[in-house]
C-alpha cells in the first residue's frame, strides 16, 4: 500500500451529490490516461446551483491543467465560474511549472469552495495548495473518494515516494506454462484481443524493459501500435555482452531505446536510474530469465500471468507459475479475461 505522508483530515459527511460529482472528476481524469506522464491524471468539475457547468482535465504533458480547463470549459459554454464549487481529484499546485498555477486560476475565477480528493505529495505542493487557496477565503475539503483517486494515480503517487517505477510484468505461457515453441520460428500464440489488451498496457508504461535474448529471438519492436497513442515508451535492453544486433527494429525504426551493458545484479540501480528520469511505470515483456532475475529481487509490484489454451510442440518452460509469484511476495489479486486468454493478476500494491 500508498503510505500516507499528511496529517488525517476530520471525519467529513459527504451528500449524494457530493459523491456523484467527484465521481465524475474522477471519471474525466482518465481521459488522460497514457498522455500525461510524469505529471499524475486530474480531473475538475465545476458545479454551480448542483448543476455541472464545465470539466476539465489534464489532456497532455504541457497543456492546461484541470482546473484549468474547467474554468475555459465553463467560459467557452457562457457559463460564470464565480461562486462555483469545485470538486478536484488532487490538490491544486501553487507553482509555476509547465504551466502557471492552478491556485491562482481557481481565485481569478471567483470559485467560491474546493473538495479535493487526494493531496498532492509533490514537494513543490504537499498542502500548500490548499493552504494558499484557505489564505484567500476560499472554503477547501479534502478526502472525498481518496481511497479512488490515489488508485487512479497510483503511479505518480508510488513514484513520489519511492523515486523509482513500478515494476509490471507480463508474461504468456501455454497450457503447460511453456512460453516458447522451438519446434517453429518466433511468433506470437495468444489472441487478438489479448494482443490488444497488451498494447493497452504498454500505453499506460513509461518503460519496456527486455533482455537481449528477447531482441535476437523474437526481433520485437516493443512499441504501441494497435491503441491510440501519443507517445511511445522507452525501450529498455540489457545486454551485458553486447550481443544485440545492429539490424533490430528496437535499434532501426526511429524510436527510443536504451542499451545498458549492466548486468542483472544492477536491476536496483536500473530501477533509480529510470525514476531519476521521470519514468513511473514500467513493463518487463523479456524472457522468463529476465523475469526471475526481477522476481529474485523482490522488484516485482504486479505481474500479469497470461495462460493461452494452446499446446507447444516443443515447450521452452518458463519455470514460472502462481507459486513462484506468490512466493516472491505478490497476491492474487483478479482474474480477468484478454481476449480468448485467460489472466491472473498478482499484486503487492493494493
Amino acid at each position: 500500500m500508498l503510505s500516507r505522508r499528511h496529517q488525517p483530515v476530520p471525519s467529513v459527511e459527504w451528500s449524494e451529490a457530493d459523491v456523484r460529482f467527484m465521481r465524475r472528476a474522477l471519471e474525466v481524469a482518465e481521459i488522460g490516461r497514457g498522455r500525461v506522464s510524469p505529471n499524475p491524471l486530474v480531473g475538475c468539475v465545476l458545479v454551480q446551483d448542483g448543476v455541472i457547468i464545465a470539466e476539465g482535465w489534464h489532456d497532455h504533458l504541457g497543456g492546461l491543467h484541470a482546473e484549468q480547463m474547467a474554468i475555459h470549459d465553463a467560459e467557452q459554454k457562457g457559463h460564470s465560474p464565480n461562486g462555483s464549487t469545485a470538486y478536484i481529484t488532487l490538490e491544486p499546485c501553487n507553482h509555476f511549472g509547465r504551466t502557471p498555477p492552478c491556485t491562482q486560476a481557481l481565485m481569478w475565477a471567483g470559485v467560491r469552495k474546493a473538495i479535493v480528493a487526494h493531496y498532492d505529495p509533490n514537494p513543490t505542493v504537499r498542502g500548500k495548495g490548499v493552504q494558499v487557496l484557505e489564505d484567500a477565503g476560499i472554503e477547501v475539503k479534502t478526502g472525498l473518494l481518496e481511497a479512488e483517486a490515489a488508485h487512479q494515480m497510483r503511479e505518480f503517487l508510488y513514484w513520489c515516494e519511492h523515486r523509482r517505477p513500478i515494476v509490471t510484468v507480463k508474461l504468456a505461457v501455454d497450457k503447460h506454462g511453456s512460453v516458447d515453441d522451438r519446434s517453429q520460428s518466433a511468433g506470437r500464440f495468444t489472441s487478438e484481443g489479448c494482443l490488444d489488451a497488451v498494447h493497452q498496457l504498454r500505453k499506460e508504461c513509461d518503460g519496456i524493459i527486455v533482455g537481449v535474448e528477447t531482441i535476437i529471438r523474437d526481433d520485437p519492436s516493443l512499441n504501441i501500435r494497435r491503441v491510440p497513442a501519443e507517445r511511445q515508451p522507452l525501450r529498455i535492453v540489457i545486454d551485458p555482452n553486447g550481443r544485440i544486433p545492429k539490424e533490430a527494429q528496437v535499434l532501426t525504426d526511429g524510436g527510443e531505446t536504451m542499451v545498458l551493458s549492466d548486468d542483472f545484479s544492477n536491476l536496483p540501480a536500473l530501477l533509480n536510474r529510470l525514476g531519476d528520469m521521470e519514468i513511473q511505470r514500467v513493463m518487463v515483456e523479456g524472457g522468463p530469465v529476465t523475469i526471475m532475475h526481477f522476481l529474485d529481487a523482490g522488484l516485482v509490484d504486479e505481474f500479469y500471468l497470461v495462460q493461452a489454451d494452446v499446446e507447444h510442440q516443443t515447450p521452452y518452460p518458463s519455470g514460472i507459475d502462481s507459486q513462484t509469484i506468490t512466493a516472491a511476495g505478490l497476491s492474487l489479486n483478479q482474474i480477468i479475461t484478454w481476449g480468448d486468454e485467460s489472466v491472473q493478476l498478482f499484486s503487492r500494491l493494493d
